[in-house]
């Protein structure tokens, strides 16, 4: 009986090592076949998987938003998280709004850049625009597509 028990253990441990190695080989591979915005290998499970998504591209990292910022510079920034359910539901709405209406929203990872402190952001999704490097406006949170289109129109475009 303790002879069953410990084969059945042990194939159980090789399962899970082999599950193991197979997601850790997954992940490199995606790594590599994809453009990785980040600077560092190593991302979250949940960042991988969206590596490759159309609606997550212009990716930008904190030195160059600081580096932005600190020049003066314009720039729309949608803070996100890969884990955030709203923005899960918002992005799908805003990413092509703002190619509809020629917008180049920058979007920052904040699951990977811990720095919604540092940018003064409470939650996510929120979308914030600078200009002369200081920000003039913000919408957070989940909003119907017309409230995202007002933002857009009154704060971007105008401009």
């Amino acid at each position: 009986m303790k002879n069953k028990m410990w084969l059945i253990v042990g194939v159980l441990l090789i399962l899970f090592a082999g599950l193991y190695v197979v997601n850790s080989y997954k992940n490199k591979q995606a790594l590599e076949e994809s453009d990785n915005p980040y600077g560092k290998d190593d991302l979250k499970q949940e960042t991988i998987d969206q590596l490759n998504d159309p609606l997550y591209q212009n990716i930008i990292v904190p030195e160059d938003l600081d580096a932005k910022l600190d020049n003066g510079e314009t720039i729309t920034v949608y803070y996100f998280s890969p884990t955030c359910v709203y923005c899960q539901k918002t992005t799908p709405v805003v990413v092509p709004l703002t190619e509809e209406l020629g917008v180049d929203m920058k979007k920052m990872n904040l699951l990977e850049f811990d720095k919604m402190d540092y940018y003064h952001v409470e939650g996510t999704p929120t979308i914030i625009h600078y200009e002369d490097g200081e920000e003039v406006a913000r919408i957070a949170g989940e909003h119907p597509e017309e409230d995202f289109r007002a933002f857009f129109e009154q704060y971007v475009l105008t401009k």
